[in-house]
């Protein structure tokens, strides 16, 4: 390392985010960038530890620590102190085909499990990233780059989230012709309607893209495959299939008054409110609004959290979170010690925003809807909650969560979302393609592969291994072009 004392010199500093009361007032990004000499100095922090566990990306007790990419954290971050920002980038690309989409909404698990973490704070490793690929693209440096050889195969991609656009890149570059069909009318799956523009601009998606189009990769949009297309056409035209259409079916609430209107799950809220603003700012009405309403929001998650920052961008009247699980600590307890996920209470920008407008954490904990309570015109009026206490199973041994008889209470609600995660692929993908699922209706394969049970057809992303993250998705997809490629070819240089 070019700074073998940074780590003791240099505190930690981050990019410096707008004020909740200002930043509410768009829905921009809203964190401002360090000057470069500020950046190499977080670069110059990583410590040559002897064991860099930020890329490693292994299960420790069932949680993954550090990086699932294996990105080189190290090696660009000395780089970047060094000032080297274009070779910080081709260590960067060697790992990562979209550094700008995980740079921008990875929960960062090479940080938690920085060595300098231990005792201090650690490395910066999400934001160096930003920095190293944003200057990449400013800078021209990042440009096409068309295969010089092609091999005259046809790959078929299905869904352009980010497993099915990593698939698509690395069989691009091996010379592959790939087309990825899309059933909605941009490309970007979760990255252009699931995951709101306040953590990610659609401009950066388009971007890349744009790239991706320049490099001969052809994307149809508007194209059901299953529907507007189907599963034989598909078999017929191209030598391999590959199914990355996501974890696409969202976790129902099974309660009394379910059927009220006024009640949506977040998937559909966050989405109507993309393309709105894609389409027309906003100005065109074409979307879920919470303006003036109570929204009660179920789930504690990410997505829970993204319904809160929207909603108060519509100018909600007032927002409660839902939780059924209990406050976790904020600090790490005995028994999760580092290089472990730490286990502690993360407050998002939609809670400090919340926070902010309504002077409170909008998260109730270990409480569940009872019943949905509608008015006489069959519209959502109110919620009826019940809190929950975590008890021993005499049976199993293990904790569980039942209900406490009295607790009940009624929240005003105009507006309800359901966050509460997404379970497995949509059936008629599956059945039309005939490949085997799994109980929890995701696409089976062999342990560490992604043939599907049907000759040519692959699979990645939650579609295959269920609800997971952006950067999940996108090794998935690296692997699975892998396994693509040498099924074309008879070998991989992928």
């Amino acid at each position: 390392m070019g700074k073998a004392t940074g780590f003791l010199e240099y505190e930690r500093v981050e990019n410096v985010g707008q004020e909740p009361l200002d930043r509410i007032k768009t829905y921009r990004e809203f964190h401002t960038p360090l000057s470069d000499a500020e950046r190499q100095k977080q670069g110059a922090r990583c410590m040559d530890c002897g064991v860099p566990f930020c890329q490693a990306g292994k299960p420790i007790f069932g949680m993954v620590s550090g990086c699932p990419l294996n990105n080189l954290c190290p090696e660009w971050n000395d780089l970047v102190y060094k000032g080297f920002w274009d070779e910080a980038a081709d260590r960067l690309l060697m790992t990562n085909c979209f550094p700008e989409f995980t740079s921008r909404v990875c929960p960062a698990l090479c940080e938690k499990a920085c060595t300098c973490g231990l005792y201090d704070d650690p490395v910066t490793v999400k934001e160096n990233e930003y920095a190293i690929i944003e200057k990449a693209f400013a800078s021209g440096y990042l440009k096409p780059n068309s295969p010089k050889v092609c091999t005259g195969k046809r790959v078929a991609v299905v869904g352009s989230g980010p497993s099915g656009l990593a698939t698509a890149l690395q069989l691009n570059k091996r010379g592959h012709q790939v087309t990825v069909f899309e059933r909605e009318d941009h490309v970007g799956g979760l990255l252009m309607y699931g995951i709101p523009n306040m953590k990610l601009e659609k401009t950066i998606v388009q971007r890349r893209v744009d790239m991706m189009e320049a490099e001969g990769i052809e994307f149809r949009t508007s194209v059901n495959v299953g529907k507007d297309i189907t599963a034989a056409e598909l078999m017929e035209r191209y030598d391999a299939v590959v199914l990355a259409c996501g974890a696409s079916n969202p976790r129902n609430i099974v309660a009394e008054g379910r059927e009220a209107d006024g009640i949506y799950y977040a998937v559909d809220f966050l989405k109507a409110t993309t393309k709105s603003l894609i389409n027309s700012n906003l100005s065109d009405g074409y979307y879920i609004s919470a303006k003036y309403k109570n929204v009660i929001v179920i789930g504690g998650g990410d997505t829970g959290n993204d319904c809160v920052g929207t909603a108060i961008r519509h100018g909600c009247k007032s927002v409660v979170q839902l939780e059924m699980m209990p406050k976790l600590t904020d600090t790490r307890s005995a028994n999760n010690p580092w290089p472990e996920w730490p286990r502690v209470c993360k407050t998002d920008y939609g809670q400090e925003e919340a926070i902010a407008v309504f002077g409170q954490d909008p998260r109730i904990y270990q409480t569940i809807v009872k019943r949905f309570i509608k008015d006489e015109k069959n519209h959502v009026r109110a919620v009826e909650t019940i809190k929950l206490q975590s008890v021993m199973d005499a049976k199993t041994g293990r904790m569980r969560m039942e209900e406490i008889p009295g607790s009940e209470q009624i929240l005003d609600a105009d507006l309800v979302l359901i966050a509460a995660g997404f379970l497995g692929a949509q059936s008629y993908v599956t059945e039309a393609f005939g490949v085997e699922v799994t109980p929890r209706t995701n696409v089976a394969t062999e342990a560490g592969k992604y043939k599907t049970s049907v000759e040519k057809v692959f699979t990645a992303g939650d579609m295959h291994r269920g609800q997971s993250l952006v950067v999940w998705a996108i090794r998935e997809g690296r692997e699975a072009a892998r396994e693509v490629d040498t099924f074309l070819m008879g070998y991989t240089n992928l």
